[in-house]
């Protein structure tokens, strides 16, 4: 279903199927074609016109970890989603009553998370801007953080673990879907030098309308306080 809207850009409604759930009904970008920063707002988080879209895109990798987030054992955990665009491992977390707070530093990802949560009849979810590269003072530390496709540009890997280096509890998992990226040993290098092991998963089985995925799943365990 495709909607136009009177905000510079168009989006578009569809169902996202998760495996082991429902599917979550999500408004999203139309295209990557779309741009619209009038007040300057996703320049000033340091986001450029080629990535001011993918914030608004269904990935693969986030499918696969909304799949993976349907059935994980979150017990009590507090989770944190980097880097969460449309957020749907977020929202099947929410779902089942997990602790969750979805981040991201795109100036529109809260206004399409709020529009997603009512398509759902969720309540409200926990949001906090999340920009690697800078001071996130009012996020805390998590037990648990989750994110897909996140290591896809060079600086990635050294921003991406200092940041999760201050926000993972001293006792803590990380767990990364990703597809492959070229960046992933040097994101494995930076995590070990912050007392993080390694776990690596092959991921090969089909996504839920059939297409091909090939990825890893990426799990760090941290266990000896700082």
């Amino acid at each position: 279903m495709l909607h136009a809207v009177p905000f510079g850009y168009q989006v578009k409604q569809l169902p996202v199927a998760v495996a082991g759930g429902a599917d979550l009904h999500i408004r999203a970008l139309l295209d990557r074609q779309q741009f619209y920063d009038p007040l300057g707002e996703a320049e000033a988080a340091g986001i450029s016109e080629a990535c001011w879209p993918l914030f608004g895109q269904i990935w693969p990798s986030s499918q696969k970890l909304a799949d993976l987030m349907q059935s994980y054992d979150l017990a009590d955990r507090r989770v944190l989603e980097i880097g969460c665009g449309l957020a749907l491992a977020s929202m099947v977390i929410h779902r089942r009553l997990g602790d969750i707070t979805a981040s991201d530093c795109h100036p529109l990802t809260e206004q399409f998370l709020k529009a997603n949560l009512q398509l759902n009849t969720l309540p409200k979810l926990k949001y906090c801007t999340g920009n690697w590269g800078r001071s996130n003072h009012d996020l805390g530390e998590f037990d648990l953080i989750i994110g897909s496709d996140v290591l896809y540009e060079r600086s990635h890997p050294e921003v991406l673990a200092t940041f999760i280096d201050q926000h993972a509890a001293a006792k803590a998992e990380i767990l990364i879907i990703d597809p492959n990226r070229s960046n992933r040993s040097a994101f494995h290098k930076q995590m070990a030098s912050r007392g993080f092991s390694l776990h690596e998963t092959m991921l090969t089985q089909a996504l839920n309308d059939g297409s091909a995925y090939r990825g890893r799943l990426l799990q760090y365990l941290r266990s000896d306080p700082r």
